[in-house]
C-alpha cells in the first residue's frame, strides 16, 4: 500500500496550492540566483519531509501496537471507512465540537514562529519554515496519517509519510516559479477532484482489509502473519 502514499501526495498537492501555496510563494529565496534558489527550495522541502517523517513514525508505531494485537485487517477496514467519513462529512460539522483547543493554541504559536522565519533567507530559516509548515493542520495530512497507521510499523509509517510528502514536492516547487499563473478559479476546479481521490484511497484500504485475493490490492494471506492460537508450549 506504499504506492498509495505517493499517489495521494500528488493528488493532495493540488489542494496544497490553495492551502500551503501562499507559504511557498512567500519563501525568502534568491530571485536572481537560480542555483541558490533551487537549493533553498530543496532545503524547505527537506524540512517539510522531516516533519511528515516524525509524525509518520509516531503513527506507524501506533499501528504496530495494533498489528501485534492481531487486528490488522479490521484496522485497514476501519481506516478506509474513517478516511471516507472525514471526506464526506462537512468540515463545519467537526468545527462545532471543540476537541482540540489546546492543539490550536499550540498551532497559533507555530504560526507566529513561522512568520518570524520569513525575515531572512538563510538555509536554517528555510528548513525551519519547512518543518513548521509540515506541522500546520491539514485535513489531507490527517488522511495520510491513517495510511501510516495501517502500515503497522514505525519504519513503514515513516516511509509512508515521506512518500506522501515527496508526492507534494513537484507542485509545491512549481508554485514558487509560477505563482502568477495559478488563478483562483483554477485552484477551485482542482480542489473539486480531491475528495473523490481521497475516497478512492479509502476504498483501497477497505479492500485490503477484506482479503479478496486481489494481488497488491487485497491479498488474501494477511492473517498468515497473525498467530491465531496462543503458543503455550
Amino acid at each position: 500500500m506504499l504506492y498509495t502514499a505517493f499517489l495521494f501526495g500528488l493528488i493532495s498537492s493540488l489542494h496544497c496550492i490553495g492551502m500551503c501555496g501562499p507559504i511557498a510563494m512567500m519563501l525568502p529565496v534568491a530571485r536572481n540566483n537560480p542555483t541558490k534558489k533551487v537549493l533553498q527550495i530543496i532545503t524547505y522541502h527537506i524540512g517539510r519531509l522531516s516533519a511528515y517523517a516524525s509524525i509518520g513514525f509516531f503513527f506507524g508505531l501506533l499501528g504496530k501496537g495494533l498489528f501485534l494485537a492481531g487486528i490488522q485487517q479490521q484496522l485497514s477496514i476501519f481506516i478506509g471507512i474513517a478516511i471516507i467519513i472525514v471526506i464526506v462529512i462537512p468540515e463545519k460539522i467537526f468545527a462545532r465540537y471543540n476537541f482540540s483547543k489546546p492543539v490550536y493554541q499550540l498551532i497559533s504559536k507555530v504560526k507566529t514562529t513561522l512568520g518570524n522565519q520569513f525575515k531572512n533567507g538563510s538555509y536554517q530559516s528555510l528548513f525551519t519554515i519547512g518543518i513548521l509548515n509540515g506541522f500546520l493542520p491539514c485535513g489531507l495530512v490527517y488522511v495520510a496519517l491513517f495510511g501510516a497507521i495501517a502500515m503497522q510499523s514505525a519504519g513503514f509509517g515513516t516511509l509512508y509519510m515521506i512518500l506522501f510528502g515527496l508526492g507534494t514536492v513537484p507542485m509545491m516547487s512549481s508554485v514558487v516559479y509560477m505563482n502568477s499563473f495559478i488563478s483562483i478559479p483554477f485552484r477551485n476546479k482542482i480542489q473539486k477532484i480531491i475528495p473523490y481521490a481521497a475516497i478512492l484511497i479509502g476504498i483501497l484500504f477497505i479492500f485490503r482489509g477484506l482479503g479478496l485475493g486481489i494481488p497488491y490490492v487485497s491479498p488474501s494471506n494477511l492473517t498468515l502473519f497473525v498467530q491465531q492460537q496462543p503458543n503455550c508450549h
